[in-house]
């Protein structure tokens, strides 16, 4: 299992490739706010553990279980992101919300919340219905 600063990492990388078709550590090191020695570091232990392929001066790929994961990582954020908006979160605070929640849930949780958020996609009226809530009990 990858750690939340590994995950961190993965689902940048696949955000980048799956947008630009490949992700250098300049973009990832932008991207995390962090130094490009950090990400060169990060990047040869996700070789390491099988999750990307990395020649030095070369680049790198994700390796199937790397996208795998990097696909799962992407599916959760953007469950978290329609969670939140469905139960009424601002805007603004929902990419930071999601950043600070998202590798403190399990699977399963995640995997709940996925079908709480489907019951109120699949039908409008629930999302009307708790934003009425919402609004009488301010």
């Amino acid at each position: 299992m990858p750690t939340p600063s590994m995950e961190d990492y993965i689902e940048q990388i696949y955000n980048l490739i799956d947008t630009k078709g490949y992700a250098r550590v300049s973009d990832i090191a932008e991207a995390l706010n962090v130094h490009p020695s950090s990400v060169t570091k990060m990047v040869q232990k996700l070789d390491k553990d099988d999750y990307l392929l990395y020649e030095k001066y070369r680049g790198f790929i994700l390796t199937e279980k790397g996208k795998k994961v990097g696909e799962r990582l992407v599916f959760r954020h953007e469950l978290l992101e329609n969670f939140l908006e469905i139960i009424g979160v601002d805007e603004e605070n929902i990419y930071n919300d999601v950043e600070g929640i998202e590798h403190h849930l399990s699977w399963n949780s995640i995997d709940r919340l996925g079908d709480l958020v489907k019951y109120f996609q699949d039908d409008q009226k629930r999302v009307d219905d708790l934003r009425e809530t919402q609004k009488n009990n301010k």
